[in-house]
């Protein structure tokens, strides 16, 4: 029988669990957006007047129980930032961050001299730890690119990263097919290191969706489906529309249901909605809640305002009614 689930949601505060027929240990399934520091989402996600004191991840923290760090991906967290994010989302318990690794060892790979690449992972701890240290670090995230082939050398390169932090909640994310194999999910497994199940577009050898789990963490993310700028070469093209996209329900809906039997393989469940462009992940992200608590959330103010599909799952009321609503003109 598969453990019973909580959806990781704080609104609304009931229907928290799904208790299956057995006593088996719970598995938590916490969904989120990537990031929280966009210029496009004031207005959108956020309020265009913000009262002092404001901080966008306490405001997520409201409605969702995760958010994906993607700074550290540029650049190793500071561990005076990190400690200040710990206090931003105190006021919920349920929290627990997700971080990226530092591109200098998914996307640099074979570079570093042994002294640099020293160096380079006491930074990256010195990030990490404090989340940790404070229990909210639920799991760390190796983004490899799409030219990140499955090859001999590819494949001990990886292994040894998955040794060099192993001390850390892995995940393993791969954009390439080559790395759909049996001895992925075996080195992912030997490593106690999660796979991450994508959506993304499906262009030449592109990894397809699936609902692997190779440690007790199990993840997934929705990176959009912009088949025409997802591996564009064109400079005109701002970066954003990489990320414009916005699912619709019936498009989320199979993958609720992997996300059902990725939880029922292991014990925690992180979900990243990656379309980040004018709030579109949050959309989803409260979308897919709904979807699996079977019940209806509560939405923020104005991004209800913007995406009017959102009154169909509203738990909450307008704070402000109005008789023409803004955002008609979006487009998936």
């Amino acid at each position: 029988m598969p453990p019973s689930r909580s959806i990781s949601s704080r609104q609304p505060r009931a229907a928290k669990r799904d208790v299956g027929a057995d006593a088996a240990p719970s598995t938590i399934i916490r969904v989120g957006p990537a990031g929280w520091s966009y210029p496009d989402w004031a207005g959108y996600v956020y309020p265009s007047r913000r009262s002092k004191g404001f901080h966008e991840a306490s405001y997520l923290a409201d409605f969702f129980d995760t958010i994906e760090i993607n700074t550290s991906f540029y650049q190793p967290l500071r561990p005076d930032h990190a400690k200040q994010w710990i206090d931003r989302v105190a006021a919920n318990p349920r929290f627990a961050f997700t971080a990226k690794l530092w591109q200098r060892f998914t996307h640099d790979t074979f570079s570093a001299t042994p002294s640099a690449a020293a160096d380079d992972e006491r930074a990256v701890r010195a990030g990490f730890d404090p989340l940790r240290s404070a229990g909210k670090l639920g799991a760390v995230l190796l983004q490899f690119p799409f030219s990140f082939h499955r090859t001999p050398e590819t494949t001990a390169y990886l292994a040894g990263i998955l040794k060099r932090f192993a001390d850390y909640p892995l995940v393993v994310e791969v954009r390439h097919a080559s790395w759909n194999s049996p001895a992925t999910f075996a080195l992912l497994r030997e490593h106690n290191a999660g796979f991450c199940n994508l959506d993304q577009p499906i262009i030449g050898r592109s990894i397809g969706p699936s609902e692997a789990a190779t440690s007790p963490v199990g993840y997934i993310r929705l990176h959009g489906r912009r088949y025409d700028t997802w591996f564009t070469d064109d400079a005109t093209v701002p970066t954003h529309e990489r990320y414009n996209y916005l699912y619709s329900p019936e498009e989320l809906a199979p993958w609720a249901s992997r996300i059902r039997k990725v939880a029922e393989k292991v014990r925690d469940v992180f979900v990243v909605t990656n379309n980040h462009y004018q709030g579109k992940s949050v959309v989803n992200a409260l979308q897919l809640i709904s979807i699996l608590k079977r019940s209806k959330v509560n939405v923020p103010e104005p991004l209800r305002q913007h995406y009017p599909e959102l009154e169909e799952i509203a738990a909450n009321p307008p704070e402000s009614p109005t008789l023409f609503p803004l955002g008609n003109e979006v487009k998936r």
